[in-house]
C-alpha cells in the first residue's frame, strides 16, 4: 500500500486553536472527520491513518510548536518509511489572499518558521507543500499579533468550504499526484 505522510503545521493548546497559524490543524482535523478516524497521541505528534482507494494516509498535527515542527516530521517519515516526496505540509501564508492556495513540490520557506524548521531537520527544501493564504490585513510590526489571532466573522463564513477545499487537495495528492493536484487546485 502506497503512504503518503500530511503534516498540518499549527501550535498545541486551546489559545491557539481557532487562530490563522493553526489552519494546517483545521485542515486535517476535517480530513480525519471526513475519514471517519481519530487522533491519538504519539511520539512529536497527535496522528491518525486514513486509509483511500489503496492508500495510506498518515495524518500528523505536531504537538512541539510551530517552530520545532522539523522533529515530527523527521520521526514520522522515518517511522512510516515514507520517502519526501510522499509528505506534503500544509500551512498557513501570510503572502497569498485569504482562502486562496498554492501547491508546490519544493520552495523556500518564505520566513515561516514551521518551514525553517522542517527543512534544518531534513537538510532539505524539496518536499510538497499546501500554503492557505490568510491575507496580509494587519498594521506595520502586528503581524505576530495578526498571525497569532482568530479568524474575522467575515472570514469564518468561508472557512468551512475552504478548508473543505483543502482536505480534497491534500486526498488528490495521495491519489492522483502532485503534478495534476497542483493542476487543479493552484486555480483559486
Amino acid at each position: 500500500m502506497k503512504k503518503f505522510l500530511i503534516v498540518g503545521l499549527g501550535n498545541p493548546g486551546a489559545e491557539y486553536e481557532n487562530t490563522r497559524h493553526n489552519i494546517g490543524f483545521l485542515i486535517l482535523d476535517a480530513f480525519a472527520k471526513a475519514s471517519n478516524v481519530v487522533f491519538e497521541p504519539g511520539r512529536y505528534a497527535l496522528v491518525a491513518e486514513a486509509k483511500i482507494k489503496g492508500r495510506s494516509f498518515r495524518l500528523i498535527k505536531p504537538t512541539t510548536f510551530m517552530n520545532l515542527s522539523g522533529n515530527a516530521v523527521r520521526y514520522w517519515m522515518q517511522e512510516e518509511n515514507i520517502p519526501i516526496e510522499n509528505v506534503l505540509v500544509v500551512l498557513d501564508d501570510l503572502a497569498l489572499p485569504y482562502g486562496s492556495i498554492r501547491i508546490r513540490g519544493k520552495g523556500s520557506d518564505a520566513g515561516h518558521n514551521g518551514l525553517k524548521d522542517i527543512q534544518a531537520k531534513l537538510d532539505c527544501a524539496d518536499y510538497p507543500r499546501l500554503r492557505f493564504g490568510i491575507g496580509d490585513n494587519f498594521s506595520k510590526g502586528r503581524q505576530v499579533d495578526y498571525v497569532l489571532g482568530e479568524w474575522t466573522a467575515e472570514e469564518q463564513k468561508d472557512l468551512p468550504a475552504l478548508i473543505d477545499h483543502c482536505v480534497k487537495a491534500c486526498q488528490s495528492f495521495g491519489l492522483a499526484g502532485l503534478s495534476l493536484t497542483m493542476n487543479q487546485f493552484n486555480k483559486k
